[in-house]
């Protein structure tokens, strides 16, 4: 099975939350570079507000 985490050759925003009582995690790779990882529903959010505000397809607006 191929992973699912984001990486430089496949560049793409990661969330898991593999048991109800694991925290959930998320990782994220941009094109550009930028990347970034974290846990805990408040992390998690944030990466993905910050993803959606200047990654992915942020860079085609």
């Amino acid at each position: 099975m191929t992973s699912l985490s984001p990486a430089t050759d496949r560049p793409g925003l990661h969330i898991s939350k593999p048991s109800p009582e694991a925290p959930v995690t998320a990782s994220a790779v941009c094109h550009c570079g930028a990347s970034a990882t974290a846990t805990g529903d408040t992390q998690v959010g944030a990466l993905v507000a910050g993803w959606n505000a200047n990654h992915g397809s942020a860079h085609g607006k």
